[in-house]
Parts: C-alpha cells; sequence; structure tokens
C-alpha cells in the first residue's frame, strides 16, 4: 500500500516538474520541440499541447486507480449522501468553469506559453483574472477537491491527494514566476551603446505591454511579435 501511495504521488508530480521545467528553460523546449515538426506536431505549443493531454490522461487514471484501491473495488461513491455528491459535483462544476473562462479569454496560444515561445498574448483585465493571479490552477484543484469528496468521503483517505495536488500547484505557481528585474544601482554609468541600440532599446520601452502568460499567469512581456 505504500509502495501504491508512493507511485501516486511521484506519477502526478510529473505534470508540474514538466511545465517548470518548460517555464524556466522555454528556449531547450523549444529546440527539442523543432525535432517534432516533420512529424506534423508542430512548434512548441502544439506539443505542449499533446503532453498536456497526456498529463490529465495520468492524473485520472491515478485518481480511479485511488478509488478503485481504497475502495470496494467498483467505480461508486463511497457516501450514498445526495448532499456530498451534490457538494462534489458543484466544486467540480466550479473548478471546469473558472478552467473554461481561462481558455476563452486567453486561447490556446495563451494558456500553453504562447509568449514564453515568442507570441505576444494580450493582457487580460476581465474575469477570471479580476479575480485570481492562477485562476487555472484554482480550477483544477476546486475540481480535483470535489471528485474525491464526490466519490471517497467519509474514508480517511479522501483528502490525501486534494492536498497532495494543492501543494504540487501552489509550488508549481511559485516556480513558474519570472525573476523580478534588477533596480539600477544609482550612481553606476551603463555601458557605451550605439544609437540604434539606444534606440531600439527605448523603442521596446515604450512597447512594453503586459501580457498572460501560460496557465493563466501575469507576465510582462515585451510588445516585438516574433513567431515560431
Amino acid at each position: 500500500m505504500i509502495a501504491f501511495v508512493c507511485l501516486a504521488a511521484a506519477l502526478l508530480s510529473v505534470e508540474r516538474i514538466a511545465y517548470i521545467l518548460v517555464w524556466r528553460n522555454p528556449a531547450a523546449f523549444r529546440r527539442w520541440s523543432m525535432r517534432w515538426i516533420t512529424t506534423g506536431l508542430g512548434g512548441p505549443v502544439e506539443l505542449l499541447v499533446l503532453l498536456f493531454g497526456a498529463f490529465k490522461v495520468i492524473q485520472v487514471a491515478v485518481f480511479v486507480a485511488w478509488h478503485l484501491t481504497f475502495g470496494d473495488g467498483t467505480l461508486w461513491p463511497q457516501s450514498r449522501d445526495p448532499r456530498v455528491i451534490a457538494a462534489g459535483v458543484l466544486l467540480i462544476g466550479l473548478g471546469q468553469a473558472l478552467n473554461v473562462s481561462v481558455f476563452k479569454r486567453l486561447g490556446r496560444v495563451g494558456v500553453f506559453y504562447g509568449n514564453k515561445f515568442g507570441h505576444t498574448v494580450a493582457w487580460c483585465r476581465t474575469f477570471p483574472f479580476t479575480w485570481f493571479e492562477h485562476p487555472q490552477y484554482v480550477g483544477t484543484v476546486l475540481a480535483i477537491w470535489g471528485f474525491f469528496l464526490m466519490m471517497r468521503f467519509p474514508s480517511p483517505d479522501w483528502i490525501a491527494l486534494p492536498l497532495l495536488e494543492g501543494v504540487y500547484y501552489i509550488a508549481g505557481a511559485h516556480l513558474e514566476r519570472d525573476p523580478p528585474e534588477k533596480p539600477a544601482i544609482p550612481g553606476r554609468r551603463s555601458a557605451p551603446s550605439s544609437s540604434r541600440t539606444t534606440q531600439s532599446a527605448g523603442a521596446l520601452r515604450r512597447d512594453r505591454t503586459a501580457a498572460i502568460d501560460g496557465h493563466g499567469r501575469r507576465s510582462a512581456h515585451r510588445g516585438a511579435s516574433r513567431t515560431d
């Protein structure tokens, strides 16, 4: 049983680790994705979409296996209380509504780290970003809590994976942030540059726009448009 719990925790961590690695080194992921262009998979955004699908299959498989292992071997909810089932369904519905709203606001490119791969993604000033910094993560965690509330409550194990996934998503949200820009040191003179470089830097500062990064996070993004 301990081995199964450890395996479940390891499998669920793969998605978060992968996204952190892609976020922190998008150039390496983009180079790796270029090897798949000849197969028709496309660029880094398209490959990340495929990985997202694979990660969700793993996640659902772990959840179902958990329920079968700790339950009675069937897919029926542990509780027959309609209030418990209704509360679980409500949390799942709220979570999925947040996820759908993120995809609606940002589109596929915006959700899947488009700005890290050179796409320009406009700043979103409407719901759900007016309520949450990471609405898609909040939505996913809500859906996970709803599933286990509906399927495993009141068994003692019902809270284990929701807590673990909550920790994973909080850690991912923290680690998938760009480091803050270092402030200029007073009195230090900048290195000389050509007039063209100075003009380009000034243009970039003027054209600096706010963008939404993948999975519903906000970040600073320079307005120069680039494509894969």
